[in-house]
């Protein structure tokens, strides 16, 4: 084995400490997600028209769904024998100890995302799967951060391996090269993330709604599922399956990428948001309407 060659890896993932207060790399890296989806999505509202004010209450919403539908989906589907007790439940309200589950953040955006269009969709003329089709664009390059937060914090690595990249994680005790899994993850959200952003700007005009969503679900999570392979086990449980937790909730959203596919090309719906249809009724002007009223 090449342990000349293996990154020997033992970063604090604590930036400072003020008192009690720690402000750690995964945190900043988590919220960093945020501001540049801001920041794409005036992009994405200018060029659709749209009132800017729009985005703060989307913000707001993304937010909230992110971190509970995150905290919830760890605590339910991978510690639920601990969370679920009558002396740890109210732990499940501390996300600060750690523990996010992806595939529940990505259930709780989904439901902000409803929320958000059933309030203001209708008026501004568009819907959820519009909507979505722009977020998983940001969500993309969200993900490759979150991931480098889990470098930071050694954690969810890979099995053993004698590749020269291998990471030893001396802050958890390892002494053998691990697969660094958080950076072949954070790799395939940064390249997702670049196709779809190229694709929006040059290629819109080339494909259909729902075709941006189902090449993110198909990309994220298909790469999760293969990475998953070579990942150590997260919880005790999952060591006797043949496949992990992981995978499981990877296949729904992988079978949901290619329905909305098919979907795009056999619907044919335009990717960009298309102005209200206007009937050919005129109103007669008010004199007229005043005269008609007289009569009576």
């Amino acid at each position: 084995m090449l342990d000349f060659l293996s990154v020997v890896w033992n970063v604090d993932p604590i930036i400072c400490k003020i008192g009690p207060v720690a402000l750690r790399y995964y945190s900043l890296l988590f919220i960093a997600g945020f501001p540049l989806g801001y920041w794409l999505f005036i992009k994405f509202y200018k060029r659709a028209g749209l009132d800017e004010k729009l985005l703060e209450p989307l913000l707001y919403a993304l937010l909230i769904g992110t971190i509970v539908g995150a905290r919830l989906g760890h605590c339910l589907f991978y510690e639920s024998s601990y969370f679920l007790t009558a002396e740890h439940w109210t732990e499940i309200f501390q996300p600060w100890k750690g523990g996010l589950a992806s595939h529940g953040g990505a259930i709780g955006v989904l439901l902000a995302v409803w929320w958000y269009t059933a309030k203001y969709g209708r008026k501004w003329n568009f819907d959820m799967l519009w909507l979505l089709d722009r977020l998983v664009i940001a969500v993309a390059f969200a993900g490759c951060f979150i991931r480098l937060g889990n470098l930071f914090n050694s954690e969810i690595y890979g099995d053993v391996t004698d590749l020269p990249w291998g990471f030893i994680f001396a802050l958890r005790g390892e002494t053998l090269p691990k697969h660094p899994t958080q950076i072949y993850e954070a790799l395939t959200y940064l390249v997702l993330g670049l196709i779809l952003l190229w694709t929006y700007f040059k290629r819109i005009d080339k494909v259909h709604k729902g075709w941006f969503l189902g090449v993110f679900f198909i990309g994220c999570f298909g790469m999760r599922f293969l990475i998953e392979f070579i990942k150590e086990p997260q919880e005790g449980f999952e060591e006797n399956m043949v496949l992990n937790m992981g995978q499981l909730l990877s296949i729904p959203f992988i079978v949901a990428g290619v329905w909305f596919i098919v979907r795009s090309i056999v619907r044919k719906e335009p990717s960009e948001r298309t102005k209200p249809v206007r009937t050919n009724y005129c109103p007669p002007p008010k004199s007229a309407r005043k005269k008609e009223s007289v009569s009576k």
